[in-house]
């Protein structure tokens, strides 16, 4: 992880990095980037609670969630947060009100192509709408930071953040007729990790990020970049274990696994995420294979139009590695579903810090 964040760093000297707390949320992570210099942006009062406790100071955290409860604002802001994110003007007037005086972003909804989990519509205003409701932040006496966007998790086109800088460099030149000036645009997450298929690496990312921001945002503006998954998705791996192998009507193989979709594999779902598999097994001959999870649950199956080679010598018992799985797994774990127990975590390393 300090490797990730390292390279990122390189690829974007001038950028502050901005940990997506929800991606993975252990004490040990939190620790480890705070003390090499990263932000973090944090979604719910109890991401907020988690890294005040371990220390981190509010002055780095961003509520980035746009959907919160009033009385979560007034509690953010009692705890020393200063720096909110927001897409609806009630949202809005609720941080003027409750956090006022704080730095705000607006998010608006790039159009940047499809990622691999995309956000749909759930999140971000029209780009002409953020411009009237930083206007509008700025009249009720915050401080406005600026536009704000997401490409979506694992975006692997990196014309994506071209596009949103462009559409954020917009949206400055509109507030720059409103006497307000940008200070920072936040390119939010997305940054991809290589699965099962290759992604694009920081550098080349680096540079056309770079490269937009020379082109179409004023001089001296502030990058903020929001990784969650570069940052921790290899550095995990879940060890799991083959509960049994069927053949089904259809002349298919499955392959059942202690893991599924509700204490891990949240990711698999519509099978956005190809994980990579490693068993004790891996020289024998290889075959497709449904992949599936151990509850009751029909929608408890991880691959089935992926297609995944496995050997065909597998069988109950044998253990399985699922690779570069730092990234939403325990973090989307179910709590108990089925009576099976959520994905427990084991951090190693952290002994050397």
């Amino acid at each position: 992880m300090r490797d990730n964040f390292r390279a990122l760093r390189s690829a974007l000297p001038t950028a502050r990095i901005r940990f997506a707390v929800k991606a993975s949320p252990q004490p040990e992570i939190i620790r480890l980037l705070a003390d090499e210099g990263a932000e973090f942006d944090v979604a719910s009062i109890g991401e907020i609670e988690q890294c005040l406790g371990l220390g981190v100071d509010p002055a780095v955290l961003c509520y980035g969630n746009p959907i919160k409860k009033a009385t979560h604002i007034a509690a953010a802001y009692a705890a020393g947060v200063r720096r909110y994110a927001f897409d609806t003007e009630s949202d809005l007037e609720r941080i003027a009100e409750f956090a006022p005086n704080s730095e705000v972003e607006c998010r608006f909804l790039a159009s940047a192509p499809q990622s691999q989990t995309p956000f749909g519509t759930k999140f971000g205003c029209a780009p002409g709408e953020a411009v009237h409701l930083l206007v509008r932040a700025r009249d009720l006496g915050l401080r406005v930071v600026g536009p704000y966007f997401h490409v979506g998790s694992q975006q692997l086109d990196p014309a994506a953040w071209r596009i949103g800088i462009e559409q954020a460099g917009a949206i400055a030149e509109a507030l720059a007729v409103k006497d307000i000036s940008v200070t920072a645009v936040n390119i939010g997450g997305g940054l991809p990790i290589s699965y099962a298929d290759p992604a694009p690496g920081t550098t080349e990312l680096g540079e056309v990020i770079a490269a937009a921001m020379a082109e179409s945002l004023p001089e001296h503006t502030e990058l903020i970049v929001e990784p969650g998954r570069a940052l921790v998705g290899n550095a995990g791996v879940v060890h799991a274990e083959v509960v049994s192998v069927r053949k089904a009507p259809d002349g298919r193989r499955w392959v059942y696994l202690d893991i599924g979709r509700y204490n891990g594999m949240a990711e698999t779902e519509n099978e956005y995420i190809a994980y990579r598999f490693e068993t004790g097994r891996d020289g024998d001959p290889l075959e497709e294979a449904v992949v599936a999870g151990p509850t009751c649950d029909g929608d408890d199956v991880l691959y089935q139009r992926t297609r995944v080679l496995l050997p065909t010598t597998l069988q109950a018992g044998d253990p399985i590695r699922i690779l570069d799985t730092g990234a939403y797994t325990a973090s989307y774990s179910s709590v108990s579903f089925n009576g099976f127990p959520p994905l427990a975590v084991t951090v190693i390393g952290a002994e050397r810090e």
